[in-house]
């Protein structure tokens, strides 16, 4: 069998698959912005951006934009009947008070106790840590939605940061190219894995030693 890592499009979808009608999601930047183009329309959720929007849309149509309205890539989005902006400050008391059900967020590396970087990488002395923080403390779920080795083929998930952090022990679910995989206080759960790939091709790619689900299945997109 032939061995297929999902695309970014694969692995928004499979995202999309675990999120509960009624959840009020933020969405960050890269991957996690493709999420909303696969919940269905019944599904009730309720997209939040940390720019102040709540009740996000689909992204506008060619015509529509507003520059006042764009989601975390920056994109133009829409506003859906009854959505709202608000002031950054309300937006962020949003996440510090716990009325984020999921926040989808990219990452650079995850370890093994859930703990999280997604805003630079170690030895650049650039760049800024944004809100990623609040959003990354402030969720009740933290998904992260990642290729799972760097461009250069360096491990993503390790068993410590190396890279600067953004949040301790606040992911929950890992979604990558090759695999879904679950923190728990155990450790890290293989639960789901790309067509064509075997535990021991996930394994060479993940520094810590996974603990294999007795359940493990194939990944559905």
């Amino acid at each position: 069998m032939d061995k297929r890592l999902l695309t970014r499009e694969q692995i928004a979808k499979r995202i999309a698959n675990d999120l509960q009608s009624g959840d009020i999601v933020n969405i960050g930047i890269g991957i996690p912005v493709l999420v909303s183009n696969y919940v269905g329309p019944d599904a009730e959720i309720i997209y939040h951006s940390e720019q102040g929007v709540l009740g996000m849309g689909k992204k506008a149509k060619p015509g529509e934009e507003d520059p006042d309205l764009v989601n975390a890539s920056k994109e133009p989005v829409t506003l859906v009947p009854g959505g709202s902006y608000s002031h950054s400050a309300d937006s962020f008391a949003m996440a510090r008070g716990k009325h984020i059900d999921v926040a989808i967020l990219g990452g650079m590396q995850v370890s093994e106790k859930g703990d999280l970087a997604n805003w630079k990488v170690k030895g650049v002395k650039l760049g800024s840590i944004g809100g990623a923080m609040d959003i990354a403390n402030g969720a009740k779920k933290v998904f992260i939605a990642m290729t799972h080795t760097s461009k250069n083929g360096d491990i993503k998930i390790v068993k410590e940061l190396d890279f600067p952090v953004t949040a301790l022990r606040c992911v929950n679910r890992i979604y990558t190219d090759m695999a879904v995989i679950e923190v728990q206080r155990d450790g890290l759960v293989l639960k789901e894995i790309a067509s064509g790939f075997s535990v021991e091709d996930v394994q060479k790619v993940t520094e810590p030693k996974l603990i294999i689900d007795e359940d493990l299945k194939e990944i559905q997109v």
